[in-house]
């Protein structure tokens, strides 16, 4: 009977541990399925940034191209003032001797006329 006792008391203990580590395999269980639900969710978190990185990078090469572009176009549009002053100073240059080849003209154009007017009153005089 002893041994049987022994046997039942081992067997209750056993059993004992058993219930317990059933308890144990449970909560770990639960605690692997919120794991893994985390895990997904942090997968579908990390799969949006890496979307969104994609986004984003195009966005930057668009931007760098537009920057490219922009600036080749500021270096024409400033080759193209710089010629446009240069030919702008030039013409001035040209109108600036056209007026005073205008104003000599004037000038002589007045004498010839105050020596005709003159010419004319003495031939009249006579």
């Amino acid at each position: 009977m002893t041994m049987n006792k022994d046997v039942s008391r081992k067997l209750v203990v056993l059993e004992s541990s058993v219930e317990r580590s059933e308890d144990r395999a449970g909560h770990s269980q639960h605690k692997i399925d919120k794991l893994e639900e985390e895990l997904r969710l942090l997968n579908n978190v990390l799969k949006t940034y890496e979307h969104n990185e994609q986004k984003a990078i195009q966005r930057e090469e668009s931007y760098e191209e537009q920057i490219r572009d922009l600036s080749h176009r500021l270096k024409d549009a400033e080759q193209r003032a710089d010629l446009g002053e240069r030919t702008m100073a030039k013409l001035q240059k040209e109108v600036d001797r056209l007026e005073d080849e205008l104003l000599a003209e004037k000038e002589k154009y007045k004498n010839i006329s105050e020596e005709l007017d003159q010419t004319l009153n003495e031939l009249q005089g006579y």
